[in-house]
Formats: structure tokens, sequence, C-alpha cells
């Protein structure tokens, strides 16, 4: 099928503009301004305000094809999404590449929508990809609502979602979902089956949404045999359109939008919404620096469009994803972005010896504004669980017992300088009841936070939860070939599981827990869920032990 004219167009916009911002490659923090300001500054609807309203009666199909979702959840507000696609599959989606569509929306307090809390009209552009991004405030705190949208005779499924308690409010117990990785080519996104299922309060999901990789006709592992994708998915994304189909296959998954329609998600991003172990300005492969200014501005865009994410605000200089949130006086959640703001990969990437490059005090995962805000946010709070959801495994990982040992040059272990300055800074504060959350690995662990990786016996500061994934990497295995190595050679890793799945976290005032869900089988349909391992860190005694 042939790209639209439109979208070609707004490709060349970005390349355009990229090309005559004249940028230094290693100059990567104007590098991620250029990009987000490029994605939300090029073909906005305020440019296109006579574009004609498109009459519902000309929809002819379903145009609800990608599902409902919610998000970033406040005490009294929550961001209702969908987008409009009849044929999701196709450039355009089925729909004028100019154009707006007016969208009934409402939310309830009741499942058959008696007791209507809100509602209103919102207006899908095409600009946007005619996807909706719904604010709605003066809600009531920690409730579970009903919400849908409408277009002419179509209506949406419905999606149920949940405010948070009030910041200052005690709350006995919260309970929620840790996700990350899902390949589409890889499986079937059967963990999200079970996982909408399970009594949660809200999910978090840390990176790697979709994967940049080009997915075959029979949907790589899925190894389909009743559909045939089309062949514009069998190349790696690089345009606005590429990742705006992307996305939209990902979602068209009937159990990625039933965990999406069950539960209100947080949301970050890792590498692979752009590029696979990209560093802020840096790409992986070698592409000129407007081409990747101008990659990064069409997966940013991409990213905001299909995400219930909030607008960017008008004078913002890049699409800004850490973010705080509290669930009452329970709980205080630091979302991280450590892909956006980071240095370079040390040592040419990969596994390698810590040398003096990896070492060099000034490198930085988070950038010095989002360390300064993570440490003024410890430093107020005032909740019993400090949790910081982010995307790479965050405690020491040798994979030999010997004395010296290569670690993972695109994890916190080769940026230890920016690790010392993060448990430096939390132990000078007094951050008690710590708590990491981590996907990217595609495996589960259960690790202690050690003060001094270096000496086992140090003391523990808190634990970190790393979840597997959904579906990368295939069914994986209870035990991995590196097992008992990883094991051995890091006594603060107290669990290790490479199967697929999700983890249920819950939080009360005397422990925090983890149960880790794995999944017998993903590269076919129908796989069953069981509870692999269960640990608990207790309130104020941080270490991670069976429950």
């Amino acid at each position: 099928m042939a790209r639209t004219d439109d979208q070609a167009s707004h490709d060349q916009q970005l390349r355009d503009a990229a090309t005559r911002l004249g940028i230094g490659r290693r100059r990567f923090l104007t590098v991620t301004s250029a990009a987000a300001a490029l994605a939300f500054t090029t073909n906005l609807p305020s440019a296109h305000a006579a574009d004609a309203e498109i009459a519902p009666r000309t929809l002819t199909e379903n145009p609800f094809t990608l599902g409902v979702a919610s998000g970033d959840p406040l005490s009294d507000a929550v961001v209702l999404w969908t987008r409009l696609a009849p044929r999701p599959l196709e450039p355009g989606n089925g729909l004028p590449p100019t154009g707006v569509v007016k969208v009934d929306w409402e939310i309830a307090r009741d499942e058959k929508f008696r007791k209507v809390a809100r509602r209103g009209t919102a207006k899908a552009h095409a600009e946007f990809n005619y996807s909706v991004h719904v604010d709605v405030d003066g809600l009531d705190a920690d409730r579970v609502h009903w919400y849908r949208f409408k277009v002419g005779s179509w209506v949406s499924p419905v999606g149920r979602t949940r405010t948070s308690p009030a910041r200052g409010r005690h709350i006995e117990e919260v309970r929620f979902g840790l996700v990350s990785c899902q390949a589409y080519e890889d499986g079937y996104f059967t963990a999200y089956k079970h996982l909408a299922n399970e009594d949660l309060d809200a999910v978090f999901h840390v990176g790697d949404y979709i994967y940049e990789y080009g997915i075959d006709a029979v949907g790589g592992d899925r190894k389909y045999t009743d559909r045939t994708l089309p062949s514009l998915f069998n190349h790696e994304t690089t345009t606005l359109e590429d990742y705006r189909l992307r996305y939209a296959l990902y979602k068209t998954d009937p159990d990625l939008q039933a965990a999406h329609a069950a539960h209100a998600w947080y949301v970050t991003w890792d590498d692979h919404e752009v590029e696979n172990n990209y560093a802020a300005g840096i790409p992986e492969k070698n592409q000129s620096v407007e081409a990747f200014v101008a990659r990064r501005a069409a997966a940013t865009r991409a990213y905001w469009e299909n995400m219930p994410l909030r607008m960017p605000k008008p004078d913002a200089t890049d699409l800004k994803l850490y973010r705080r949130h509290h669930y009452g006086k329970l709980a205080q959640f630091d979302i991280l972005d450590t892909r956006q703001y980071r240095s370079d990969q040390a040592n040419g990437d990969g596994w390698q010896f810590p040398t003096p490059e990896s070492e060099n005090p000034a490198r930085t995962l988070m950038g010095a504004t989002q360390e300064r805000w993570l440490m003024d946010g410890f430093r107020k709070s005032k909740a019993v669980w400090n949790v910081v959801p982010q995307q790479v495994v965050f405690s020491r990982r040798k994979n030999t017992t010997a004395a010296a040992s290569k670690l993972s040059m695109d994890a916190w272990d080769g940026y230890p300088a920016a690790r010392e300055r993060f448990l430096a800074g939390a132990e000078d504060i007094g951050v008690e009841n710590l708590v990491i959350l981590t996907g990217d690995v595609h495996v589960a662990y259960a690790m202690d936070v050690k003060r001094n990786f270096d000496d086992p016996d140090s003391r523990t500061v808190g634990v970190e939860i790393v979840g597997t994934s959904i579906a990368s990497d295939g069914d994986g295995e209870e035990h991995p070939g590196n097992w008992g190595t990883l094991t051995a050679a890091n006594p603060h890793m107290k669990f290790y599981d490479g199967r697929r799945g999700y983890t249920a976290i819950t939080l009360n005032e005397e422990h925090a827990r983890a149960d880790y869900r794995v999944i017998s089988h993903i590269t076919r349909p129908g796989g069953t869920v069981s509870t692999a391992a269960s640990f608990v860190t207790e309130a104020y005694n941080p270490g991670m032990q069976r429950a």
C-alpha cells in the first residue's frame, strides 16, 4: 500500500526542520529538546483550523478498533483515550488525510451509566491521527469509574478506571501491576488477558511498548494461519507513519485492549519506542543527527498520540515523562525517564569490564535536572513507601563469579556515578522504604539494593522488583542458561525467573509484596497463569524475603 501524500509531507516537514537546526551530534540535551519541539510544533490542528468536520454518518465502519484506555489518574482527574481507526492496518487508518471528527464521551459512577459524573465532546483531528485525549476533572477521589466514547451510532467498548486517593488520606492498601517489553512478533499478549482480571488500582508500564523491528506476514512467532499482515510492517520503523501503524498493530491485540480497558495506566518509555539502546540524541546506528532528530520527533509524536497522557505544555522543550504521583499517605511514585537525557553508553555498549570511561563521575542516566527533581521529591515525601518506577536494572549484576566481571553498559552498572548520587542523596535525606521497579531485561528478579555493591555485607537500603516481559524473547524458561552463574555471582539477587508474565505488587503499612506471575507459554494462544514466587519486604526493615 502506498503511503499517503499527507503522511509523506509530514515526514518531510520533520526532516527539513531538523536539517535547519544544524545541531552538533554530542549536544544531546539540545537534540532531545529539538526532537520534542519538532514533534509538537509541526502540522498541528491549530494550523488547520478550517479543516472540514467529518460527518459521523460517513463512518460506515467501526472507528473504535483500537479500544480505549485511561491514564495518569489524580485524586480528582484522569485522562481518557481512544483513537479512531476504521481500518487500522492501512496508512491513514481508513480516514481522510485532513478533517476533524467530533467524539462524545462520558464517565459514570456505575457500569450501566445511570449515574454519569461528567460528559462532553472532544475533537479528533487528522493532524493527531484522530486520537482523543480527554483530561476529565471534577471526579471523586479513590473511586472506580466507567467511561466510553460515541461517534454517531458507533459506541466504543466500556473502560474501567480509578482515581487515586487524596494525598493526605490514610489508606490501608494499594495494589498495582508492573509490565514492560511487549515485542509483538515474539508471541501473544496472553499475560494481559490475565492482568485484566486482576484486582488492581493501576498499572505501571516501564517501557518498550512497541518494538521498531520489522514484522513478517505471519506475525513472527505468532505464526498466524488465519490472517496475513501487510508487507508495510516488514521493515524497521523510522517515519511518523511507520510508528503510527506499529502502534495500531499492537493495539489491535484483544488482550492488550482488555488490560487497558480494565485499569488506569501510568506509562513511561525506554528505548524501543524509538530505537534499540539509543542514548538521548545519539542513535544506535550510524545516522546523521538531522535524520535521528526527525526520527525521534516522529516517535515522540506517535507515542503521545497513542498513550493516555496529558498534552505537553505549550512551552515544553520535551515530552517530560518523569513525574510524581501520590496514593494517600501510603505511597509516593516517582516515575523516571532514564533514556531521554542519558550520556552515551560507555565502552561501545553491551557487557563490558568497567573502565575510567564508564566510571566517569560526569556520566548521567537521568540528567542533572531530573536528578534534582528526584531528590527534591524524596526530601518532601511523607509517604510510607517511596516507589520509583523506571526502566533499566538498578542493582549490580555480575555475569561471572570472578572478582572482575563484565557489567551491562546500558543499565545503571554502566553509570555507577549516577547510581552513587542516587543512593548517597537518598541516604542523606533519610529515605526509607525504597522500592525500585524495573523492566527491560525480559526476566524477573527480586533484589536487595545494597549501599555498597562491592561489599555483600553492606547495609540493604531498599529493594528492586524487576518485572519480566509481556512477550519479548518468546516463551522463556524458569531457569535460563546463566541462572546458576548470576545467582551465585550476585548474592543480593534473591530470585531469578526467565518466563513471560507480569508482577502484581501490594503495599500496606506493614510490608510490600511482589507476586511474580508467569505464563505457561505465549508462542501459541491459551497460556495459563501461575505464581512463580512471592516476596515481601517489611516496612523499615528492607530486604527481600520469601512470602
